[in-house]
């Protein structure tokens, strides 16, 4: 298999991907919404004030390799880094272009990028998560965006950055009959499922949707207890696949509610789209996100990378295979596209990943900890 036992999937499947990585691009989509505010659901940001500013201070890393919209470095005071440093080393080491989409951010990103003019997701145990008009604003223009991204790359591989999506995304595969709970994943070491279940069952009971009557059609779901990135995700995907491309989902469990989205709208779910994420999250102990997409549709494979942080040198990159982060930013799916386009394996991307740390990082933190 490409990149030797670091790439974790059918084997049919990566060498489908494979035949069509020659000219990956990379989509990020990122958002907020309001329930990531509650505490302790989200390690994304210091306290929930800082939290609006990760996605923005995401995107902004993987344009310049620091943030404007926030002082410092993106990393906890200890060196736990955003994943975004991953995704970073892999776009750099494949010469993958990318480009970001605004889809309800509450701090917009000093970078160029699309927006698609939705609001931020509302706070989904005290009101809807977003107006219908808005999702099916991103539903379009993600589609007219999609259509576009196949007319220059066989794969478009879509990530996201959005603090809290876990939760929502508990929300809508409920929502939609998906047995789902204590299967999402975590940014934590410690899934807090009881707290995740908890507002997720005010959520479901707020907007009146129950397990004993028939489910919302997957546009009222989104709309009530998702998020404005997953119609802005499964939006760019149809948009794609339509125009004969092959997608991949970079993510974690968040993109099994893209895909249980994306069936409820009729859109063709074929081996022509995966999930591509990283071990991290593939063999988390504290969720199951290959019985997820078995539910929602056995056809799409999910592929894993294997990134031997646990043997990098960087005790910041070597959290990641302890269970922090896992996942964020299109890191799994970003560096499955850069070992299938320049056949590295899990030890070339590790040096990567350890490059843009300490450049980015480790001598950013050194010059701060110096100027104080």
């Amino acid at each position: 298999m490409i990149g030797g036992k670091d790439i974790i999937g059918p084997r049919h499947s990566a060498s489908k991907f494979f035949s069509a990585a020659k000219n990956p691009f990379f989509c990020c989509v990122i958002s907020h919404t309001a329930t990531s505010e509650i505490p302790g659901l989200t390690v994304a940001g210091a306290n929930p004030e800082l939290v609006k500013y990760t996605s923005p201070a995401d995107a902004e890393f993987l344009h310049y390799g620091y943030c404007r919209c926030i002082p410092g470095v993106p990393a906890t005071p200890d060196g736990k880094p955003t994943p975004a440093v991953i995704t970073k080393a892999a776009l750099e080491l494949a010469g993958i272009p990318f480009l970001v989409v605004d889809a309800g951010t509450k701090v917009r990103p000093d970078i160029p990028c699309v927006s698609f003019g939705v609001k931020p997701g509302g706070n989904i145990t005290q009101e809807n998560a977003m107006d219908v008009s808005d999702a099916k604003r991103a539903l379009e223009y993600g589609h007219a965006l999609g259509r576009q991204l196949a007319r220059s790359s066989d794969l478009v591989v879509i990530g996201e950055s959005i603090p809290g999506g876990t939760t929502t995304a508990l929300a809508v595969l409920s929502a939609l009959g998906i047995d789902a709970l204590f299967k999402v994943s975590s940014s934590m070491p410690e899934n807090p499922h009881g707290l995740k279940n908890k507002t997720v069952k005010s959520a479901l009971e707020r907007a009146r949707i129950s397990a004993a009557e028939k489910a919302p059609a997957a546009l009222e779901a989104m709309s009530l207890v998702g998020d404005p990135m997953m119609p802005s995700v499964a939006g760019i995907s149809a948009g794609a696949l339509e125009a004969g491309a092959k997608v991949m989902l970079a993510g974690g469990t968040q993109m099994s509610a893209v895909l249980a989205v994306m069936k409820g709208l009729s859109i063709p779910l074929t081996d022509d789209v995966c999930i591509g994420t990283t071990i991290y999250v593939a063999k988390d102990s504290s969720a199951d996100l290959a019985g997820l997409v078995k539910q929602v549709s056995p056809k799409v494979p999910v592929l894993a990378c294997d990134l031997r942080l646990e043997k990098s040198s960087k005790p910041g990159l070597q959290a990641f295979a302890r269970g922090f982060v896992k996942e964020g930013v299109g890191a799994g799916g970003s560096s499955i596209a850069a070992m299938l386009k320049t056949k590295a394996n899990g030890k070339k991307m590790l040096a990567a990943i350890e490059r843009v740390y300490e450049r980015s990082i480790e001598r950013k933190m050194a010059s701060t900890t110096t100027a104080t």
